[in-house]
Protein backbone atom coordinates (compact mmCIF):
# COMPACT_ATOMS: atom_id res chain seq x y z
CA UNK A 1 0.00 0.00 0.00
CA UNK A 2 1.17 3.66 -0.42
CA UNK A 3 3.12 5.24 1.98
CA UNK A 4 2.44 9.03 4.08
CA UNK A 5 4.22 10.63 1.46
CA UNK A 6 2.83 8.63 -1.63
CA UNK A 7 -0.57 9.26 0.00
CA UNK A 8 0.86 13.45 0.03
CA UNK A 9 1.68 13.10 -3.59
CA UNK A 10 -1.51 11.10 -3.91
CA UNK A 11 -3.73 14.29 -2.67
CA UNK A 12 -1.69 16.90 -4.28
CA UNK A 13 -2.25 14.71 -8.05
CA UNK A 14 -6.03 14.54 -6.77
CA UNK A 15 -6.20 18.29 -6.35
CA UNK A 16 -4.25 19.35 -9.74
CA UNK A 17 -5.55 16.66 -12.55
CA UNK A 18 -9.20 17.52 -11.01
CA UNK A 19 -9.24 21.91 -11.12
CA UNK A 20 -11.09 20.99 -14.63
CA UNK A 21 -13.80 19.55 -13.42
CA UNK A 22 -14.98 22.38 -11.49
CA UNK A 23 -17.58 24.55 -13.37
CA UNK A 24 -18.81 27.72 -12.62
CA UNK A 25 -21.82 26.00 -11.07
CA UNK A 26 -19.37 23.85 -8.60
CA UNK A 27 -17.86 27.22 -7.67
CA UNK A 28 -20.89 28.63 -5.98
CA UNK A 29 -22.26 27.46 -2.77
CA UNK A 30 -25.13 29.86 -1.87
CA UNK A 31 -25.68 29.98 2.29
CA UNK A 32 -28.92 28.30 2.29
CA UNK A 33 -28.18 25.81 -0.07
CA UNK A 34 -26.34 21.77 1.21
CA UNK A 35 -24.69 20.62 -1.72
CA UNK A 36 -23.27 16.58 -1.22
CA UNK A 37 -21.68 15.41 -3.67
CA UNK A 38 -22.57 11.38 -4.96
CA UNK A 39 -20.74 8.82 -7.43
CA UNK A 40 -23.97 7.91 -9.29
CA UNK A 41 -26.98 9.43 -11.15
CA UNK A 42 -30.59 8.63 -9.32
CA UNK A 43 -33.52 8.06 -11.83
CA UNK A 44 -36.58 8.17 -10.03
CA UNK A 45 -37.68 9.69 -6.48
CA UNK A 46 -40.66 7.02 -6.66
CA UNK A 47 -40.10 4.25 -4.29
CA UNK A 48 -41.60 1.57 -6.95
CA UNK A 49 -39.53 2.21 -8.85
CA UNK A 50 -36.13 2.57 -7.24
CA UNK A 51 -33.34 0.62 -9.13
CA UNK A 52 -29.98 1.98 -7.43
CA UNK A 53 -29.33 2.51 -3.66
CA UNK A 54 -29.34 6.11 -4.46
CA UNK A 55 -32.41 6.14 -5.96
CA UNK A 56 -33.71 4.20 -2.37
CA UNK A 57 -31.91 7.08 -0.55
CA UNK A 58 -33.24 10.26 -3.08
CA UNK A 59 -36.71 8.59 -2.53
CA UNK A 60 -36.57 8.34 1.77
CA UNK A 61 -35.96 11.82 1.52
CA UNK A 62 -39.03 12.80 -0.66
CA UNK A 63 -41.71 10.04 0.36
CA UNK A 64 -41.85 9.01 3.89
CA UNK A 65 -43.02 5.73 5.29
CA UNK A 66 -45.36 4.62 7.58
CA UNK A 67 -42.19 2.96 9.89
CA UNK A 68 -38.89 4.20 9.38
CA UNK A 69 -35.38 1.85 9.64
CA UNK A 70 -33.10 4.85 10.38
CA UNK A 71 -31.97 4.35 13.79
CA UNK A 72 -28.81 3.30 15.68
CA UNK A 73 -29.62 0.04 16.32
CA UNK A 74 -32.20 -0.38 13.21
CA UNK A 75 -34.94 -1.16 14.96
CA UNK A 76 -37.90 -0.01 13.00
CA UNK A 77 -39.75 3.27 14.27
CA UNK A 78 -42.92 4.62 13.40
CA UNK A 79 -43.03 7.47 10.84
CA UNK A 80 -46.18 8.51 9.41
CA UNK A 81 -48.08 5.93 11.61
CA UNK A 82 -49.13 7.00 14.66
CA UNK A 83 -50.36 3.30 16.03
CA UNK A 84 -50.34 0.04 15.00
CA UNK A 85 -53.08 -2.04 16.09
CA UNK A 86 -53.11 -6.05 15.58
CA UNK A 87 -56.44 -7.28 14.64
CA UNK A 88 -55.22 -10.69 13.77
CA UNK A 89 -52.29 -12.81 13.05
CA UNK A 90 -52.46 -11.47 9.32
CA UNK A 91 -54.20 -8.61 10.16
CA UNK A 92 -52.95 -5.07 10.99
CA UNK A 93 -54.23 -1.23 11.05
CA UNK A 94 -52.46 1.29 10.44
CA UNK A 95 -53.57 5.11 11.80
CA UNK A 96 -51.69 7.76 10.13
CA UNK A 97 -50.78 10.42 12.05
CA UNK A 98 -53.37 13.30 12.40
CA UNK A 99 -50.59 16.00 11.56
CA UNK A 100 -48.76 13.94 8.28
CA UNK A 101 -49.33 16.46 5.15
CA UNK A 102 -47.57 16.00 1.39
CA UNK A 103 -45.79 18.45 0.32
CA UNK A 104 -48.52 20.13 -1.52
CA UNK A 105 -50.17 20.55 1.92
CA UNK A 106 -52.67 17.61 1.45
CA UNK A 107 -53.35 15.31 4.30
CA UNK A 108 -51.86 11.76 4.32
CA UNK A 109 -54.55 9.56 4.29
CA UNK A 110 -55.85 5.64 4.87
CA UNK A 111 -56.63 5.79 0.89
CA UNK A 112 -53.01 7.34 -0.34
CA UNK A 113 -51.40 4.65 2.28
CA UNK A 114 -53.42 1.30 0.32
CA UNK A 115 -53.17 3.07 -3.05
CA UNK A 116 -49.34 3.06 -2.74
CA UNK A 117 -49.41 -0.56 -2.02
CA UNK A 118 -52.21 -1.66 -4.20
CA UNK A 119 -50.60 0.03 -6.96
CA UNK A 120 -47.25 -2.29 -6.23
CA UNK A 121 -49.27 -5.40 -5.84
CA UNK A 122 -51.09 -4.85 -9.08
CA UNK A 123 -47.83 -4.20 -11.05
CA UNK A 124 -45.18 -6.90 -11.58
CA UNK A 125 -43.20 -5.01 -13.09
CA UNK A 126 -41.60 -2.67 -9.93
CA UNK A 127 -38.83 -3.52 -8.02
CA UNK A 128 -40.65 -3.55 -5.13
CA UNK A 129 -43.37 -5.74 -6.55
CA UNK A 130 -40.73 -8.80 -5.30
CA UNK A 131 -41.07 -8.47 -1.99
CA UNK A 132 -43.82 -7.03 -1.22
CA UNK A 133 -46.67 -9.30 -3.33
CA UNK A 134 -44.63 -12.65 -1.45
CA UNK A 135 -45.89 -10.94 1.80
CA UNK A 136 -48.74 -8.80 1.35
CA UNK A 137 -52.37 -10.15 0.60
CA UNK A 138 -54.22 -6.40 -0.11
CA UNK A 139 -54.28 -3.15 1.54
CA UNK A 140 -57.05 -1.22 2.30
CA UNK A 141 -58.58 1.75 3.63
CA UNK A 142 -60.94 1.60 6.55
CA UNK A 143 -61.57 5.41 7.19
CA UNK A 144 -59.45 8.28 6.31
CA UNK A 145 -56.89 7.60 8.99
CA UNK A 146 -56.29 4.09 8.67
CA UNK A 147 -55.48 1.43 6.21
CA UNK A 148 -55.61 -2.32 6.98
CA UNK A 149 -53.48 -4.75 5.50
CA UNK A 150 -54.07 -8.27 4.99
CA UNK A 151 -51.04 -10.66 5.14
CA UNK A 152 -50.23 -13.62 3.23
CA UNK A 153 -49.11 -15.39 6.29
CA UNK A 154 -47.68 -14.21 9.90
CA UNK A 155 -44.84 -11.58 9.36
CA UNK A 156 -42.11 -10.84 11.12
CA UNK A 157 -40.51 -8.35 9.36
CA UNK A 158 -43.99 -6.58 8.50
CA UNK A 159 -42.66 -3.17 10.86
CA UNK A 160 -39.50 -3.13 8.49
CA UNK A 161 -41.10 -3.84 5.83
CA UNK A 162 -43.27 -0.64 5.70
CA UNK A 163 -40.60 1.30 5.69
CA UNK A 164 -41.60 2.62 2.09
CA UNK A 165 -42.45 5.75 0.87
CA UNK A 166 -46.28 6.32 0.59
CA UNK A 167 -47.44 8.87 -2.39
CA UNK A 168 -50.07 11.42 -2.75
CA UNK A 169 -53.24 9.55 -4.45
CA UNK A 170 -55.23 12.69 -4.62
CA UNK A 171 -56.82 13.91 -7.76
CA UNK A 172 -54.90 16.29 -9.42
CA UNK A 173 -51.52 15.38 -8.13
CA UNK A 174 -49.06 15.43 -10.73
CA UNK A 175 -45.90 13.86 -10.54
CA UNK A 176 -44.31 11.94 -7.16
CA UNK A 177 -45.93 14.03 -4.03
CA UNK A 178 -44.89 12.37 -0.41
CA UNK A 179 -44.42 13.55 2.85
CA UNK A 180 -41.14 13.59 3.61
CA UNK A 181 -38.68 16.14 4.49
CA UNK A 182 -37.73 17.38 1.09
CA UNK A 183 -40.10 17.74 -1.94
CA UNK A 184 -38.04 17.33 -5.35
CA UNK A 185 -37.89 20.45 -7.70
CA UNK A 186 -35.80 18.75 -10.48
CA UNK A 187 -33.98 15.52 -11.09
CA UNK A 188 -31.39 14.50 -14.31
CA UNK A 189 -28.29 12.87 -14.76
CA UNK A 190 -26.13 15.56 -13.41
CA UNK A 191 -28.10 16.27 -9.98
CA UNK A 192 -31.26 16.45 -8.03
CA UNK A 193 -32.39 19.62 -6.81
CA UNK A 194 -34.64 19.34 -3.66
CA UNK A 195 -37.20 21.98 -1.49
CA UNK A 196 -37.64 21.77 2.36
CA UNK A 197 -41.40 20.62 2.35
CA UNK A 198 -43.02 23.82 4.10
CA UNK A 199 -45.55 20.77 5.33
CA UNK A 200 -43.20 18.43 6.91
CA UNK A 201 -44.69 16.98 10.31
CA UNK A 202 -41.48 16.49 11.85
CA UNK A 203 -38.42 19.54 12.50
CA UNK A 204 -37.92 21.66 10.01
CA UNK A 205 -34.86 21.00 7.84
CA UNK A 206 -31.82 23.54 9.20
CA UNK A 207 -31.77 24.52 5.42
CA UNK A 208 -34.30 25.27 2.58
CA UNK A 209 -32.66 23.42 -0.43
CA UNK A 210 -30.19 20.56 -0.72
CA UNK A 211 -28.59 19.80 -4.22
CA UNK A 212 -27.52 16.20 -4.62
CA UNK A 213 -24.56 16.06 -7.41
CA UNK A 214 -23.75 13.65 -9.31
CA UNK A 215 -19.97 14.20 -9.83
CA UNK A 216 -18.47 10.37 -11.08
CA UNK A 217 -15.05 11.12 -10.84
CA UNK A 218 -13.41 10.45 -7.14
CA UNK A 219 -10.69 13.22 -7.80
CA UNK A 220 -12.56 15.74 -8.68
CA UNK A 221 -15.21 14.90 -6.03
CA UNK A 222 -12.02 15.80 -3.40
CA UNK A 223 -11.22 18.86 -5.09
CA UNK A 224 -14.80 20.46 -4.37
CA UNK A 225 -15.11 19.47 -1.14
CA UNK A 226 -11.69 20.18 -0.02
CA UNK A 227 -12.07 23.66 -2.29
CA UNK A 228 -15.50 24.79 -0.18
CA UNK A 229 -17.65 24.39 -3.30
CA UNK A 230 -19.16 21.01 -1.87
CA UNK A 231 -20.64 20.53 2.05
CA UNK A 232 -20.69 16.63 2.53
CA UNK A 233 -19.37 13.30 1.37
CA UNK A 234 -21.00 10.27 2.45
CA UNK A 235 -19.31 6.92 1.75
CA UNK A 236 -17.35 8.86 -1.50
CA UNK A 237 -13.46 8.33 -1.22
CA UNK A 238 -11.65 5.32 -0.51
CA UNK A 239 -10.60 4.07 2.62
CA UNK A 240 -6.54 4.71 2.22
CA UNK A 241 -6.86 8.17 1.67
CA UNK A 242 -9.63 9.62 4.37
CA UNK A 243 -6.70 10.81 7.06
CA UNK A 244 -4.69 12.36 4.54
CA UNK A 245 -7.86 14.62 3.17
CA UNK A 246 -8.51 15.04 6.60
CA UNK A 247 -5.55 16.96 6.96
CA UNK A 248 -7.19 19.66 4.40
CA UNK A 249 -8.08 22.61 6.37
CA UNK A 250 -11.72 23.13 4.95
CA UNK A 251 -12.40 19.09 5.93
CA UNK A 252 -13.99 17.85 8.76
CA UNK A 253 -14.55 13.37 9.24
CA UNK A 254 -17.33 11.44 10.75
CA UNK A 255 -17.55 7.81 11.36
CA UNK A 256 -19.90 5.46 12.01
CA UNK A 257 -20.24 1.81 12.20
CA UNK A 258 -22.23 -0.40 9.21
CA UNK A 259 -24.48 -2.36 8.38
CA UNK A 260 -23.27 -3.02 4.69
CA UNK A 261 -21.23 -6.32 4.23
CA UNK A 262 -18.00 -6.57 2.00
CA UNK A 263 -18.05 -10.05 1.21
CA UNK A 264 -15.50 -12.64 -1.32
CA UNK A 265 -18.70 -14.64 -3.39
CA UNK A 266 -18.01 -17.85 -4.38
CA UNK A 267 -19.70 -19.94 -7.73
CA UNK A 268 -21.05 -22.72 -5.31
CA UNK A 269 -22.33 -24.61 -8.48
CA UNK A 270 -19.21 -25.04 -10.01
CA UNK A 271 -15.64 -26.73 -9.33
CA UNK A 272 -13.80 -26.66 -7.57
CA UNK A 273 -15.67 -24.25 -5.47
CA UNK A 274 -18.69 -26.46 -5.27
CA UNK A 275 -16.41 -28.24 -2.28
CA UNK A 276 -17.29 -27.30 0.66
CA UNK A 277 -13.42 -28.23 1.28
CA UNK A 278 -12.00 -25.58 -0.95
CA UNK A 279 -14.01 -23.02 0.31
CA UNK A 280 -13.45 -23.00 3.66
CA UNK A 281 -9.77 -23.49 2.64
CA UNK A 282 -9.98 -19.81 0.68
CA UNK A 283 -11.50 -18.29 4.42
CA UNK A 284 -8.45 -19.88 5.86
CA UNK A 285 -6.02 -18.60 3.54
CA UNK A 286 -7.63 -14.93 3.53
CA UNK A 287 -5.73 -12.29 6.26
CA UNK A 288 -8.44 -9.69 6.53
CA UNK A 289 -7.04 -8.18 9.59
CA UNK A 290 -4.30 -7.33 7.42
CA UNK A 291 -6.24 -5.74 4.94
CA UNK A 292 -8.59 -4.03 7.44
CA UNK A 293 -5.33 -2.40 9.25
CA UNK A 294 -3.46 -1.39 5.96
CA UNK A 295 -6.02 -1.01 3.13
CA UNK A 296 -8.88 1.00 4.91
CA UNK A 297 -6.97 2.56 7.71
CA UNK A 298 -8.34 0.40 10.30
CA UNK A 299 -11.75 1.67 9.55
CA UNK A 300 -13.77 -1.79 9.54
CA UNK A 301 -15.11 -4.00 11.48
CA UNK A 302 -13.92 -8.13 10.50
CA UNK A 303 -17.89 -10.12 9.47
CA UNK A 304 -18.59 -12.90 10.30
CA UNK A 305 -22.04 -13.49 8.41
CA UNK A 306 -24.45 -10.90 6.63
CA UNK A 307 -25.29 -9.27 10.04
CA UNK A 308 -22.92 -6.72 11.49
CA UNK A 309 -22.04 -6.84 15.29
CA UNK A 310 -23.99 -5.38 17.08
CA UNK A 311 -27.18 -5.64 15.32
CA UNK A 312 -30.46 -7.36 17.40
CA UNK A 313 -30.68 -10.81 15.80
CA UNK A 314 -26.53 -11.34 15.64
CA UNK A 315 -25.09 -14.52 16.47
CA UNK A 316 -21.22 -14.32 16.91
CA UNK A 317 -20.93 -17.74 18.16
CA UNK A 318 -20.56 -18.87 14.70
CA UNK A 319 -17.56 -20.90 12.64
CA UNK A 320 -14.73 -18.82 12.35
CA UNK A 321 -11.83 -18.57 9.48
CA UNK A 322 -9.10 -17.21 11.02
CA UNK A 323 -5.76 -16.19 8.99
CA UNK A 324 -3.95 -19.95 9.04
CA UNK A 325 -2.03 -21.30 5.96
CA UNK A 326 -1.23 -24.50 7.29
CA UNK A 327 -5.20 -25.43 7.63
CA UNK A 328 -5.97 -24.15 4.17
CA UNK A 329 -3.34 -26.03 2.84
CA UNK A 330 -4.63 -29.38 4.62
CA UNK A 331 -7.91 -28.60 3.23
CA UNK A 332 -7.04 -28.55 -0.02
CA UNK A 333 -4.40 -31.50 -0.04
CA UNK A 334 -7.44 -33.44 1.46
CA UNK A 335 -9.79 -32.26 -1.08
CA UNK A 336 -7.41 -33.65 -3.91
CA UNK A 337 -6.03 -30.57 -5.34
CA UNK A 338 -2.12 -31.53 -4.59
CA UNK A 339 0.54 -28.55 -5.21
CA UNK A 340 1.78 -28.71 -9.19
CA UNK A 341 5.04 -27.05 -11.24
CA UNK A 342 5.13 -24.05 -9.37
CA UNK A 343 3.31 -24.78 -6.22
CA UNK A 344 -0.17 -24.43 -8.25
CA UNK A 345 -2.84 -26.49 -7.12
CA UNK A 346 -5.35 -24.78 -9.11
CA UNK A 347 -6.27 -21.56 -11.53
CA UNK A 348 -8.92 -19.36 -10.84
CA UNK A 349 -10.68 -16.07 -12.04
CA UNK A 350 -11.35 -13.36 -10.18
CA UNK A 351 -13.91 -10.60 -11.16
CA UNK A 352 -14.37 -7.35 -9.54
CA UNK A 353 -15.30 -3.15 -10.55
CA UNK A 354 -12.85 -1.44 -12.26
CA UNK A 355 -12.63 1.09 -9.80
CA UNK A 356 -9.19 1.29 -8.69
CA UNK A 357 -9.19 0.79 -5.22
CA UNK A 358 -11.76 -2.64 -5.25
CA UNK A 359 -9.16 -3.36 -7.81
CA UNK A 360 -6.48 -2.86 -5.56
CA UNK A 361 -8.13 -5.11 -2.51
CA UNK A 362 -8.96 -7.70 -5.22
CA UNK A 363 -4.95 -7.87 -5.93
CA UNK A 364 -4.19 -8.48 -2.08
CA UNK A 365 -6.51 -10.84 -1.53
CA UNK A 366 -5.70 -12.67 -4.88
CA UNK A 367 -2.36 -12.82 -3.41
CA UNK A 368 -3.02 -14.29 0.07
CA UNK A 369 -4.68 -17.05 -2.08
CA UNK A 370 -1.07 -17.36 -4.03
CA UNK A 371 0.15 -18.38 -0.73
CA UNK A 372 -1.68 -21.79 -0.25
CA UNK A 373 -1.07 -22.58 -3.98
CA UNK A 374 -4.42 -20.75 -5.48
CA UNK A 375 -2.64 -18.62 -8.79
CA UNK A 376 -5.58 -15.99 -8.97
CA UNK A 377 -6.03 -13.97 -12.07
CA UNK A 378 -7.87 -10.86 -11.25
CA UNK A 379 -10.15 -9.42 -13.76
CA UNK A 380 -11.83 -5.65 -13.55
CA UNK A 381 -14.80 -4.85 -15.53
CA UNK A 382 -16.84 -1.77 -16.03
CA UNK A 383 -19.62 -2.22 -13.10
CA UNK A 384 -22.51 -2.81 -15.57
CA UNK A 385 -20.57 -5.88 -17.22
CA UNK A 386 -19.42 -6.90 -13.64
CA UNK A 387 -22.54 -7.53 -12.24
CA UNK A 388 -24.28 -9.14 -15.27
CA UNK A 389 -21.67 -11.81 -15.12
CA UNK A 390 -22.46 -12.22 -11.49
CA UNK A 391 -26.29 -12.59 -11.74
CA UNK A 392 -25.85 -14.79 -14.74
CA UNK A 393 -23.28 -17.27 -12.65
CA UNK A 394 -20.14 -16.44 -15.32
CA UNK A 395 -17.21 -16.21 -12.81
CA UNK A 396 -15.89 -18.15 -10.08
CA UNK A 397 -14.48 -15.41 -7.80
CA UNK A 398 -16.43 -12.19 -7.49
CA UNK A 399 -16.18 -9.23 -4.67
CA UNK A 400 -19.28 -7.07 -4.09
CA UNK A 401 -21.31 -5.08 -0.98
CA UNK A 402 -24.43 -5.77 0.00
CA UNK A 403 -26.93 -3.01 -0.01
CA UNK A 404 -28.19 -2.07 3.59
CA UNK A 405 -28.86 -5.18 5.72
CA UNK A 406 -31.19 -4.14 8.11
CA UNK A 407 -32.54 -7.32 9.39
CA UNK A 408 -31.78 -11.66 9.84
CA UNK A 409 -34.76 -11.43 7.09
CA UNK A 410 -31.79 -10.95 4.75
CA UNK A 411 -30.66 -14.38 5.06
CA UNK A 412 -33.77 -15.61 3.40
CA UNK A 413 -32.79 -13.03 0.12
CA UNK A 414 -29.26 -13.75 -0.27
CA UNK A 415 -29.42 -18.06 0.98
CA UNK A 416 -32.56 -19.77 0.09
CA UNK A 417 -32.15 -21.77 -2.86
CA UNK A 418 -35.70 -19.65 -4.76
CA UNK A 419 -33.34 -17.11 -4.80
CA UNK A 420 -31.07 -17.91 -6.74
CA UNK A 421 -31.19 -16.27 -10.52
CA UNK A 422 -33.47 -17.42 -13.00
CA UNK A 423 -34.71 -16.68 -16.44
CA UNK A 424 -37.80 -15.38 -14.13
CA UNK A 425 -36.32 -13.72 -11.11
CA UNK A 426 -32.27 -13.06 -12.69
CA UNK A 427 -32.45 -10.33 -9.90
CA UNK A 428 -32.60 -12.88 -7.09
CA UNK A 429 -29.92 -12.69 -4.43
CA UNK A 430 -28.62 -15.96 -3.88
CA UNK A 431 -25.68 -15.19 -6.76
CA UNK A 432 -23.17 -17.92 -5.61
CA UNK A 433 -25.73 -20.63 -5.81
CA UNK A 434 -26.04 -21.77 -2.19
CA UNK A 435 -28.48 -24.87 -1.60
CA UNK A 436 -29.12 -25.93 1.83
CA UNK A 437 -32.79 -27.45 2.65
CA UNK A 438 -32.31 -26.59 6.48
CA UNK A 439 -31.61 -22.94 5.75
CA UNK A 440 -34.60 -22.78 3.21
CA UNK A 441 -36.63 -24.66 6.28
CA UNK A 442 -34.86 -22.03 8.28
CA UNK A 443 -35.47 -18.80 6.76
CA UNK A 444 -39.07 -19.55 5.79
CA UNK A 445 -39.80 -20.22 9.18
CA UNK A 446 -38.00 -17.25 10.76
CA UNK A 447 -40.04 -14.62 8.84
CA UNK A 448 -43.01 -15.96 9.80
CA UNK A 449 -41.87 -16.59 13.50
CA UNK A 450 -43.58 -13.97 15.88
CA UNK A 451 -42.03 -15.04 19.01
CA UNK A 452 -39.05 -13.42 19.34
CA UNK A 453 -37.20 -16.41 21.81
CA UNK A 454 -38.56 -18.71 19.09
CA UNK A 455 -36.82 -16.20 16.44
CA UNK A 456 -34.01 -15.65 17.86
CA UNK A 457 -33.32 -19.52 17.88
CA UNK A 458 -34.10 -19.87 14.42
CA UNK A 459 -31.67 -17.02 13.04
CA UNK A 460 -29.10 -18.59 15.83
CA UNK A 461 -28.97 -21.84 13.64
CA UNK A 462 -29.39 -19.98 10.50
CA UNK A 463 -25.83 -18.27 10.89
CA UNK A 464 -24.62 -20.97 12.39
CA UNK A 465 -25.00 -23.12 9.09
CA UNK A 466 -24.27 -20.51 6.49
CA UNK A 467 -21.13 -19.81 8.10
CA UNK A 468 -20.36 -23.53 8.38
CA UNK A 469 -20.74 -24.21 4.79
CA UNK A 470 -19.19 -20.76 3.92
CA UNK A 471 -21.03 -19.95 0.33
CA UNK A 472 -19.25 -16.76 0.36
CA UNK A 473 -16.46 -15.44 2.55
CA UNK A 474 -17.56 -12.62 4.68
CA UNK A 475 -14.87 -10.02 4.63
CA UNK A 476 -15.45 -6.71 6.91
CA UNK A 477 -17.99 -4.05 7.39
CA UNK A 478 -16.62 -0.75 6.39
CA UNK A 479 -16.90 2.25 8.32
CA UNK A 480 -19.35 5.11 6.92
CA UNK A 481 -17.18 7.74 7.23
CA UNK A 482 -18.91 11.52 6.04
CA UNK A 483 -16.40 14.09 4.89
CA UNK A 484 -17.73 18.02 5.91
CA UNK A 485 -16.65 21.43 4.71
CA UNK A 486 -15.89 23.15 7.48
CA UNK A 487 -18.65 25.19 9.44
CA UNK A 488 -21.35 22.00 8.11
CA UNK A 489 -23.07 20.97 11.49
CA UNK A 490 -25.67 17.98 12.43
CA UNK A 491 -26.20 15.52 9.77
CA UNK A 492 -26.15 12.08 11.87
CA UNK A 493 -24.80 8.93 10.34
CA UNK A 494 -27.31 5.98 10.34
CA UNK A 495 -25.80 2.30 10.33
CA UNK A 496 -27.47 2.03 7.01
CA UNK A 497 -26.05 5.20 5.39
CA UNK A 498 -29.24 6.60 4.35
CA UNK A 499 -29.53 10.36 4.13
CA UNK A 500 -32.05 11.54 6.27
CA UNK A 501 -29.54 13.05 8.59
CA UNK A 502 -29.25 16.07 5.92
CA UNK A 503 -32.50 17.52 7.50
CA UNK A 504 -30.91 18.23 10.70
CA UNK A 505 -27.77 19.62 8.63
CA UNK A 506 -26.59 23.66 9.19
CA UNK A 507 -24.19 25.54 7.82
CA UNK A 508 -22.76 28.97 8.53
Amino acid sequence: MPSRVQLTIAIAAITATAAVACTPRDRRTPDDTLVVLVETAMTTDDPRFAITNYDSKLGRLVCAGLTAVDTPDLQPRLDLASRVTRVDDVTYDFTVRSDARFSDGSPVTGDDVAQTFESVLRDASTVAHKNLVERLRSVEAVDAHTARFHLVAPLATLMSDLDFGILSFHPGTDGVVGAGPYALRSLDREAAELDANPYYYGPAPKLPHVEIRVVPDAAARVLMLVGGSADLIQNGLRLDLVDEVAERPRVQVASGHSVILSYLMMNNDEPPLNDVRVRRAIAYALDRPAIIAASLQGRAVLATGLLAPGEALYNGDVPRYPHDVARANALLDAAGYPRGPGGVRMHLVYKTSSDAFRLTVARELASQLGEVGLDVEVRGYEFATFFADVKRGSYQLASMQTSEITGPDYYYAYFHSARIPSASDPDAGNRWRYRNADVDRLTDAGRHELDPVRQRAIYDDVQRIVARDVPIVPLWHEDNIVLTNAGVTGFVITPNARLGGLARTDKR
